[in-house]
């Protein structure tokens, strides 16, 4: 029977080892279909067979019609078609009418290289910028903090890629001193913080000495006091003489007061000492709050930093992740409505490529800056990642939800951006969704990000709920 037990809570085990394999492997499909249809959204606008391709990609996506056989195909000439549009590219980006003829052999390598070399200088542009913007939110020593602004200069100005690429080993560099800093002050506060306590043991141990000196003291006193007094009651009883015995008892008194004296100045070098101690206690004390304050300010403006998008200022995935958890925990307490919705700017990859990434980087802030400035001080928004942004709208409805999206898509779509002269639109997409009841925070996350896909796919510039 033992047996037999054992076996079936083996087999129970392995049933359900089985059904946490099951969902943990339909969590990283769809974590993966999600990231190829947003991967396909972004590479639209580039050649029109490229495009027919990647719609149908979704449309599969969508419909759950994955043939194996069908997708290699459709895999095959996804590829064949990037492969033309790079070489459209290289031959874009090498052009030159003044160029002489060379070997076919030659100009092929010579594109080559010139459109590699491009792209890396596009990237150490990049790279600058970037390491302008780690410069502006964290704090590096007066020397580290000069040679990384020179670094900048030198990845935004010089096209020497020798140069280049050392300059990008260096920013690794820069970052790891950035990241490393704060934890070496802290290091520091701890090791000052170590040496004041053992100071303060040390003023608790000779406090406890001092009074330990005082006890004996006293005890010294008292001994002293009853011998002479003992002493002047036999004079009394034994003494003839009652000169002799005036002699005696004042000479017994005289000893009384001699070390009652005593006492009293020992008393207050032991009071001196003990006020030169605390004052210099309350000192150390003092000290320990004002530098403890300090390093709570710090370690607090270090973690705003960490959940805190560097471009936009908003808080970021990993914030979004605290507030959504904090959120969820209070709607399943309370069941008032919470709503969740994904937004992302239509076609960004067209503002980059049409007009450089600082134009692509100040659509994000103007986008991240308006929604933020038009949201009630209960909401949350956070940068996702790339274009994207996600919303929580506490204690309010699916409808009352998409409704504000909606306002704020129009106005966005009514901002005056303007690049290279000219006026540049700009429009999102977005899907809503609310807390039902048995869901999860990703659940709804994923039914929002499925409206966004179906909004995208609906034409843009739309927003949808699920």
């Amino acid at each position: 029977m033992a047996s037999e037990e054992s076996w079936k809570e083996k087999y129970l085990r392995e049933l359900e080892d089985a059904d946490q394999r099951d969902k943990q492997w339909q969590a990283e499909r769809n974590v993966l279909e999600r990231m190829l249809v947003r991967t396909s959204l972004a590479s639209e606008g580039q050649t029109p067979e490229l495009d027919s391709l990647l719609t149908r990609l979704r449309d599969d996506l969508r419909n759950q019609n994955i043939d194996v056989e069908a997708w290699r195909t459709l895999q095959d000439q996804i590829d064949k078609a990037i492969t033309r549009l790079d070489e459209r590219d290289q031959r874009a980006t090498t052009h030159t009418p003044a160029e002489p003829p060379v070997t076919a052999s030659g100009q092929a390598d010579d594109e080559t290289d010139l459109a590699g070399q491009g792209h890396r200088l596009r990237i150490a542009r990049r790279v600058g910028q970037l390491l302008g913007q780690l410069l502006n939110q964290v704090t590096l020593e007066p020397e580290v903090e000069s040679q990384a602004r020179t670094l900048q200069q030198t990845l935004l100005s010089t096209n020497d890629w020798d140069i280049l690429r050392e300059g990008l080993n260096q920013v690794a560099e820069l970052v790891i001193e950035a990241v490393t800093r704060s934890q070496r002050e802290f290091e520091v506060f701890l090791k000052r913080l170590d040496e004041r306590l053992e100071t303060l043991r040390l003023h608790f141990s000779e406090q406890s000495d001092a009074q330990l000196s005082r006890r004996d003291d006293t005890d010294t006193l008292d001994r002293e006091i009853r011998e002479q007094l003992g002493r002047v009651s036999e004079d009394i009883r034994s003494s003839q003489d009652l000169q002799g015995l005036k002699q005696s008892v004042s000479q017994r008194l005289e000893f009384i007061g001699s070390a009652l004296e005593r006492f009293r100045t020992r008393d207050i070098e032991r009071e001196d000492m003990l006020k030169m101690q605390l004052d210099a206690m309350q000192e150390k004390v003092a000290a320990m709050e004002a530098h403890s304050e300090q390093m709570q300010t710090q370690v607090r403006r270090e973690r705003e930093r960490a959940l805190t998008d560097l471009l936009t200022q908003l808080p970021n995935r990993e914030a979004w992740q605290e507030r959504l958890a904090f959120e969820y925990n209070r709607w399943q307490r309370y069941r008032h409505p919470l709503t969740v919705a994904v937004i992302d700017i239509d076609l960004f990859k067209r503002i980059n490529d049409s007009f450089g990434h600082k134009a692509g980087d100040r659509v994000l802030q103007l986008v991240a800056r308006e929604m933020k400035s038009r949201l009630r001080n209960t909401d949350f928004i956070a940068r996702f990642g790339g274009e994207e942004f996600v919303l929580l709208l506490p204690e309010t409805a699916l409808n009352d939800a998409r409704d504000v999206v909606d306002q704020f898509r129009g106005h966005v779509g009514q901002l005056p951006f303007h690049f290279g002269g000219k006026p540049v639109t700009i429009t999102f997409s977005a899907g809503v969704s609310e807390f039902r009841e048995g869901d999860t925070e990703d659940a709804v996350f994923d039914r929002a990000d499925r409206a966004l896909y179906e909004a995208k796919d609906a034409g843009r510039n739309q927003v949808l709920t699920d």
